[in-house]
């Protein structure tokens, strides 16, 4: 083998390693912009904070949840929304996510990254991964928030873990698509109404706030097959929360798998389109 030849394998060889050191070079840039910026992670909790107020005590009693004993009492409807408002705040930061990006756009940062010898793509993936961490935080404040409210888990803290991991792992596949959207639109003002404006059929054409067994045959099967449904649904599982009347549909009787299964074809596509967009993308 000539000298050449082992020089290019070792560069495609440390290719993997600079990217990763890349990605959480950019990602320690974004988490130090938070500390200095704190009154972007307080709002971040303050509002799905709200949300866990407002649907406990607001509507806690007037939404039953069929087949749960008791059915109608505020005690369990705060049980079955919890799933609901932990998985509408991970999906919410993607608006955020989509909006850091555009403003970088904006201000001419992306173009000064993409002229540094650095992996093509850690920009993103830095970003997606200091968005996570942000994201981590609010749920364990929320986490907080719906324990002195009166929610409550019954299967043990192992899947409680297992199940806030799978809440994070939707974020982050979403923090994709908010991404893409950040690097399409041309101001972080447009960004944060894009990445709303989908983001409301998603969380609420589902199985969140209330049972989807009251919907018309066609929306039922929509949000049956929604990928947040699914998420909501393997949370209240793992919790051992009420889960209403389960559907007959693949999603809803195997909602661990399925959650898993949106989350990685949501990043896989996602994220390619979104690196594409990257190289190619001006201010």
């Amino acid at each position: 083998m000539s000298v050449a030849t082992g020089a290019v394998d070792r560069h495609r060889a440390r290719r993997p390693v600079q990217a990763v050191r890349d990605s959480l070079v950019v990602a320690q840039r974004n988490l130090i912009r938070m500390k200095r910026i704190p009154e972007v992670v307080v709002f971040a909790v303050i509002q799905p904070v709200m949300f866990v107020i407002l649907f406990s005590y607001v509507f806690g009693g007037a939404i039953p949840v069929p087949g749960e004993k008791g059915a109608g009492g505020p005690l369990v409807y705060r049980n079955y929304l919890m799933a609901g408002i932990f998985a509408q705040t991970v999906t919410f930061a993607t608006a955020g996510a989509g909006a850091g990006i555009a403003d970088d756009m904006h201000k001419g940062l992306i173009d000064r990254f993409r002229s540094l010898p650095m992996a093509r793509g850690a920009v993103l993936t830095g970003r997606t991964i200091a968005d996570l961490v942000q994201t981590a935080l609010t749920v364990m404040v929320l986490a907080v928030v719906a324990v002195l409210v009166g929610w409550r888990i019954h299967d043990g803290v192992p899947r409680m873990f297992a199940a806030f991991g799978l809440l994070l792992f939707l974020g982050y596949a979403f923090s994709w698509v908010g991404a893409l959207i950040g690097l399409t639109v041309r101001t972080p003002e447009a960004a944060t109404s894009g990445g709303l404006i989908w983001l409301f059929p998603l969380t609420f054409v589902s199985n969140a706030f209330v049972p989807t067994s009251g919907m018309p045959p066609f929306l039922r099967a929509v949000a049956d097959w929604n990928p947040f449904s699914a998420t909501v649904q393997a949370c209240r599982q793992l919790y051992g929360n009420p889960q209403g009347i389960v559907s007959h549909a693949w999603p809803m009787r195997h909602p661990v798998w399925a959650s898993l299964m949106w989350s990685v074809v949501i990043i896989l596509v996602f994220r390619g389109l979104a690196v594409r967009k990257y190289r190619t993308a001006t201010a």
